[in-house]
């Protein structure tokens, strides 16, 4: 049902067209260090470069709706009426939005064909590396998106919603990579490692871990109940994804997909 909703609006592919014609002006159009005909190099590290730039924007445009459009009309409480448990309303809106980001992502792959053409001699572009650096987009668009649908959840307003969504994707992608000593906790250098075309099942863990906390905290704003009922169990779901990912940096293991 979410899915379809998604699908019969018109946002749904005014988000495509959106995402598809900024990175083809920056990639294509506009001078600069992202333009990829100026760069001498055949790959495509610039869009890799500012996807999370625009996916920074682009997905809380996505989500901001999913439940404060729900609460501020009354809808909601409709739901939880029937026989729908919390998590799998969350995970139905979740599901909806990430597939709409997802069919977003799908034609930037003419991009890797136009470098195949481009590349001297032809065909020489590392497919292990492009692979590696398309999972990486796609773990970060999963946490945007489980952001998202947590500050949706816990607001009426849709602008509000949108801006919560954007303060916390930023914060938590470039704000922590300010500091040294705790840079791991951001998303950015887990992204870039990624990108690089090895995957790391720390950085893998990292955010799965990421979705699944605010996910989880989503299904516990609206499970009824007032909040010091719910701050122990947000307390244990917090705690254990830290015990999860200093356990992931224990025992960890390394695939390198380039051709290197």
């Amino acid at each position: 049902k979410e899915i379809n909703t998604f699908f019969s609006s018109v946002a749904g592919y005014l988000v495509i067209a959106i995402f598809l014609t900024l990175n083809g002006l920056f990639l294509w159009v506009f001078k600069g260090q992202y333009n990829i005909l100026d760069s001498g190099f055949a790959d495509l590290s610039p869009f890799f470069e500012i996807a999370p730039w625009v996916l920074l924007f682009l997905i809380p445009a996505v989500t901001m709706r999913s439940f404060s459009e729900e609460k501020k009309y009354g809808t909601l409480e409709l739901l939880l009426t029937k026989p729908i448990l919390p998590y799998r309303l969350i995970i139905g809106k979740y599901l909806g939005c990430l597939l709409l980001i997802t069919i977003a992502l799908l034609p930037s792959l003419l991009y890797v064909l136009t470098i195949y053409q481009l590349n001297n001699p032809i065909g020489s572009i590392d497919i292990g590396s492009t692979i590696g650096s398309y999972i990486a987009l796609l773990l970060l668009a999963a946490s945007y998106t489980a952001i998202g649908i947590f500050s949706s959840s816990i607001t009426t307003n849709q602008i509000i919603a949108f801006l919560i969504s954007i303060s916390i994707c930023f914060t938590i992608y470039f704000g922590f990579n300010l500091l040294d000593k705790i840079e791991w906790i951001g998303m950015q250098v887990h992204y870039e490692r990624i990108s690089q075309g090895v995957l790391d099942t720390r950085d893998i863990i990292y955010f799965i871990s990421v979705l699944a906390l605010f996910l989880t905290l989503a299904t516990f704003s609206l499970t009824k109940g007032a909040l010091k009922t719910k701050l122990k169990p947000i307390s244990i779901s917090l705690l254990g994804v830290i015990v999860v990912n200093l356990a992931a940096n224990s025992f960890y293991k390394r695939f390198d997909l380039t051709q290197d």
